[in-house]
């Protein structure tokens, strides 16, 4: 049938308004028949999940119907909901809410629905009570001096529930509770109390541009096509999450292998209009920021639930560098929120990847790769992060390579909420002596900061396949001779750790296959993983207190921190020397006293530790460390150690 100018006119007008969707709307109409009513729910309250310490337990609400593209009033904006979680000895979690259209959109892919939702992760047993606000008014949701009033029957519902303790074990971090910034250089496990070093991947950036998930483009699909994860499907296990009619056993299957080989963290950007992906966003549509894919991102979050029963780090990137300025890339598109500002699209974002995700355990939220924005504009985000956030999750950020002085001096100290940073440099060679140089200044500044290494390496090259992986030689695809996964782990993975570092994810460089866009096979880096588990593995399972350990080269030599002998030590107790090519060594003892015994680790098979030629030193004088046990020309790690 043809439409006129005013049925078009008052469809359009009866969609804005927020009565329905305007296909819905549309549908409607052109059938002849009377749009059927939408019933708000009635101000219940369900409690769904284990309820248990660091599970996640969550409230839904019935309330007010909406559709995730309703405009008057938009369900993300002008709704507000917070729920009060207050345990019996005082303790309180003000949790915000958010729209879960049916609330199991992950599932059914709906759009519209009755259900509010909010996720609590309880910090101690006992009895918690939980008081539902809600407030309905223009742009409510995001400005606390927004005229707005208390919605009934929604506002002000109560009720409680008890917390019994965890049953979890093994690498599920509900075991081990949140992981917070506890004023060190290395984060720490509330429940547990064990201090944290991560190693894994920072590749694919892309790791959410999934076929599997609703309404996920490619928008430059030449350049970055959406990804199956088919390498990994044979990783899934009978019991694992699925959506849909079966969906998402690829992605889940790459999650079990990564943590399977002992690593412990994947980031993936959350929002890459217009960068070099062009495929993920959270939105109902790319250039809308201010609709969200109830469905889509409730999908996002069985893959962040399970990444943390599998005990794995959840490195969110909030943007593409492409996304924190109004330098309008991506072929016209200002793909940039608020120009880089505080303002509705970026106050918007922040809220709803809490709302949704902040319950997991361990986490940082990165402003952003690449990270172009001002002072000001950074500083304006941390601090909203900060006052949105009921768990305190890790703040960083991260930058280009030569502008880390630019961008991390105007943050360090009492500057900034900051709680680390995010390195990145051009060559493997540098990673030691820039970790030793952000730790030693934010101490100085009186605030340590958390310092982890994401991308070691040019952005062609990086962090290359193992050797033999389809082929790979240690030439890069244009026929150079670059290096192998074993430089990496000398000057990457020790380099970092040695320094002081919190740990490393691995970038893959452009000029490789399976590199930071096309990748969806994580064994093409088999092996590095294992060196990456051995490394972390050293320090847990021989009890070195690295949390209270500090870089000092100079005991062997190496003021410069130059790319050659490192020491680490925890002065007159415990000294590590890492000698990449192996080989002797000479440590400065002079300030130390007593007897040391001197023992061996093999950073490429593991296992425990050896004796060398030379078993034990006396403290006071410079001494001769001798030769390591075998190969001597491949790195070890020196273990010198108090005798008790």
């Amino acid at each position: 049938m043809s439409v006129s100018v005013p049925f078009v006119s008052c469809l359009l007008w009866w969609s804005v308004i927020g009565w329905m969707p305007l296909a819905e709307a549309a549908q409607s109409l052109v059938d002849g028949s009377t749009a059927p009513a939408k019933l708000d729910g009635d101000g219940s309250v369900q409690i769904h999940g284990e309820q248990k310490m660091w599970h996640k337990i969550t409230l839904d609400l019935a309330g007010p119907y909406a559709h995730e593209q309703d405009r008057s009033p938009n369900p993300f904006t002008d709704y507000e909901m917070v729920v009060q979680f207050t345990h019996a000895d005082g303790t309180r979690y003000r949790v915000p809410g958010y729209f879960a259209a049916d609330g199991n959109a992950s599932q059914t892919s709906a759009e519209s629905g009755t259900t509010w939702r909010a996720h609590f992760a309880p910090d101690r047993t006992g009895t918690w009570t939980y008081q539902v606000q809600f407030r309905k008014g223009s742009g409510v949701a995001l400005d606390k001096s927004a005229s707005g009033g208390a919605l009934q029957p929604f506002d002000g519902q109560t009720g409680e529930f008890t917390v019994a303790a965890s049953d979890k074990g093994g690498r599920d971090l509900r075991a081990e509770g949140r992981l917070q910034y506890v004023g060190q250089h290395y984060l720490r496990f509330a429940g547990s109390g064990r201090y944290f070093l991560k190693v894994g991947a920072d590749a694919p950036e892309t790791l959410l541009a999934f076929t599997d998930f609703d309404n996920t483009i490619a928008n430059n699909p030449k350049k970055g096509p959406l990804k199956t994860w088919q390498p990994h499907v044979q990783d899934w296990r009978s019991g694992d999450p699925t959506w849909g009619d079966g969906k998402g056993k690829g992605l889940i299957g790459a999650i079990n292998y990564l943590s399977g080989k002992g690593c412990n963290a994947f980031s993936f950007l959350t929002y890459n209009a217009g960068g070099d992906g062009d495929n993920v966003w959270p939105f109902v549509d790319r250039d809308d920021k201010m609709h969200y894919d109830c469905s889509k991102l409730d999908q996002w979050g069985i893959v962040f639930d399970h990444g943390t029963h599998r005990g794995m780090y959840l490195h969110f990137k909030m943007q593409e560098t492409e996304n924190d300025d109004d330098r309008g890339k991506g072929e016209g598109v200002k793909a940039s929120l608020d120009g880089g500002d505080l303002g509705p699209e970026r106050k918007l974002y922040c809220r709803e990847l809490i709302a949704r995700f902040g319950h997991n355990l361990a986490l940082n939220w990165n402003l952003g790769e690449e990270n172009t924005q001002s002072t000001a504009q950074q500083q304006a985000m941390i601090d909203y992060i900060t006052d949105v956030d009921p768990y305190d999750h890790p703040i960083v950020v991260h930058t280009y390579p030569n502008q880390q002085d630019k961008v991390y001096q105007p943050l360090i100290g009492n500057r900034s909420k900051l709680t680390g940073v995010s390195l990145q440099n051009s060559s493997l060679e540098t990673t030691h002596a820039q970790t030793v140089k952000w730790r030693r200044e934010s101490a100085a500044a009186g605030k340590p900061w958390v310092v982890a290494f994401d991308e070691s390496g040019s952005a062609a090259h990086a962090q290359c396949p193992d050797l033999g992986y389809n082929g790979f030689d240690g030439r890069d695809r244009s026929g150079e001779m670059v290096y192998t996964q074993h430089k990496v782990r000398k000057q990457t993975l020790w380099g970092n750790l040695m320094g002081g570092g919190a740990g490393c994810e691995y970038y893959f460089g452009y000029k490789f296959d399976q590199n930071d866009l096309l990748c969806e096979d994580w064994r093409s880096r088999d092996q590095s993983w294992d060196y990456c588990r051995i490394a972390i593995g050293f320090f847990h399972d021989h009890k070195i207190p690295f949390w209270e350990m500090e870089n000092a080269d100079s005991l062997v030599g190496n003021d410069q921190h130059a790319p050659g002998k490192f020491c680490f030590a925890k002065p007159d107790q415990l000294y590590l020397v890492y000698l990449p090519e192996g080989g002797e060594s000479e440590l400065d003892l002079s300030e130390a006293e007593g007897r040391f015994s001197v023992e061996w680790f093999n950073p490429r098979e593991g296992g425990p530790l050896a004796g060398g030629l030379v078993e034990e030193v006396q403290g006071g004088q410079a001494v001769q460390l001798g030769k390591p046990p075998a190969d001597g020309d491949q790195d070890w790690l020196v273990v010198v150690r108090r005798d008790a």
